[in-house]
């Protein structure tokens, strides 16, 4: 077991050279928490090895495309400049499906000055929590990561459907928690933990979600850098170990019609780093003042971070009335119909779950943007609404409606994009636009159906 919150370079190469490792994959996280990077043999990986990549190359959406004008270029040079990648020793993993030795680190982006690109996920991660670290905190995460296994489908205008277990038959009910449901996909499910334990992958228990062939992962809770880190290289062993199994895993919010959508909770607390005690409990246990402002933080600022937590045109899908998605930012102890839960625990163990995030959501964004949230809240005091002691879902819809509003009320909140950075804002926003244009462009099945013919 690696102790890795101050591996070095010089240890890190100790590690490749026990594991007789040949080949590096250099991983960057992109801002749709894709993994872009280059493959160095062994022998080519130094700490002074200077690997540069086009900045643009964590800066575009999730089809390839990027603006071919505007604010985008005030942050990112029309010249198509190189980025520095600098490997973070304490992220080296082994890749277990790969047939020669391979390790996996991920790198974090640099410019030429040595400033931390500011677009990048993993550096506006860094940035928000170096904003705790000023005040003495450590934030503490744990996301729950929801996703579905579905059979193969190479036909995008198909939809998908469950896939076929060890009993030779797929599933057409809901069973939610059911042991034998997961069952139905052992082989898959022991390559799972296999290749996590190899990878020192802090998760925790697997359960069968409500949805059929839905799934979910806990994490152990943990710093929200590291957490992003396993959470990014978690979803890339599932969609490989599903491949391997003649299935595909797929982290899209709403993926079947019908079935619910797959989300991210994300449990959050956080500790005195001088005292050791959890800030959201009074010494005789009581909620802290700094508890409720944290949960005002984000019933205020969430509306203008959907398009953090909800990144596409498909997210939105998932947050109807009624379908284990919340719809509102109404919060409540124990009750799973809002969108801000503060689950029963311990004065130490107490906690805020953002149950807004969509499994879709790169995990470096969405975790800076919900502890963004809450920073403002105790920064600025701000006071939730009372809480919510019945159905959420029987209130009014609070939460943007689609891609397009959302990123609006991103571009309106002046609080977040200090917090965030301006910069990764402008691009975020810029290429989001792209994106949501380009679905636009498509006429759906219901278009056809309803509209040829009658209107």
């Amino acid at each position: 077991m690696v102790q890795r919150d101050n591996f070095t370079f010089s240890e890190l190469e100790q590690w490749l050279n026990t594991h007789r490792v040949t080949e590096i994959e250099c991983l960057v996280p992109d801002l749709t928490g894709v993994a872009r990077g280059k493959i160095l043999p062994r022998e080519k990986f130094t700490e002074d090895r200077g690997m540069r990549l086009p900045e643009a190359v964590v800066a575009m959406g999730v089809t390839g495309e990027f603006p071919e004008e505007g604010p985008y270029y005030d942050v990112i040079s029309p010249t198509d400049q190189d980025m520095h990648l600098q490997a973070d020793p304490t992220t080296v993993r082994i890749v277990p499906w790969a047939t020669d030795p391979t390790a996996q680190v991920i790198h974090d982006c640099y410019d030429k000055h040595g400033a931390l690109v500011p677009f990048a996920p993993r550096s506006v991660l860094r940035r928000v929590c170096g904003l705790f670290e000023a005040e003495g905190w450590n934030p503490v995460v744990a996301p729950e990561l929801e996703f579905y296994l579905v059979a193969r489908n190479t036909d995008p205008d198909m939809p998908l459907k469950p896939p076929v277990g060890r009993s030779g038959r797929a599933e057409t009910s809901r069973q939610a928690y059911s042991i034998d449901a997961v069952n139905e996909f052992d082989p898959l499910f022991e390559d799972v933990y296999d290749y996590c334990e190899k990878m020192e992958l802090n998760v925790d228990t697997l359960i069968h979600e409500v949805g059929a062939g839905q799934m979910e992962i806990n994490f152990f809770h943990a710093h929200p850098l590291s957490l992003a880190d396993e959470t990014f290289l978690f979803k890339r062993t599932v969609r490989e170990v599903a491949l391997r199994h003649d299935m595909y895993a797929t982290f899209m919010a709403k993926p079947i019609a019908g079935e619910p959508g797959s989300a991210m909770h994300v449990h959050q607390s956080v500790v005195n780093k001088a005292t050791g005690k959890n800030l959201f409990s009074n010494p005789d246990g009581t909620p802290s003042q700094e508890f409720y402002w944290y949960i005002g933080g984000l019933q205020k600022y969430i509306p203008a971070a959907m398009a953090l937590f909800a990144p596409y045109v498909n997210s939105y899908r998932r947050l109807v009335r009624s379908n284990a998605a919340p719809i509102n930012i109404q919060w409540g102890t124990d009750n799973r119909t809002v969108g801000i839960r503060s689950p029963v625990a311990g004065p130490q163990a107490r906690r805020i779950e953002n149950r807004v995030i969509g499994a879709d959501a790169n995990p470096y964004v969405a975790l800076a943007a919900t502890l963004a949230c809450g920073y403002l809240g105790i920064k600025k005091r701000i006071q939730p609404s009372a809480e919510c002691r019945g159905d959420a879902y029987l209130g009014e819809h609070a939460l943007p409606r689609s891609l397009g509003e959302a990123l609006q009320l991103l571009r309106d909140e002046s609080d977040l994009a200090e917090v965030l950075g301006q910069a990764f804002v402008t691009v975020y926003t810029e290429v989001k636009e792209i994106e949501y244009a380009e679905f636009m462009k498509v006429i759906s099945p219901w278009e056809r159906e309803h509209l040829l013919l009658h209107v």
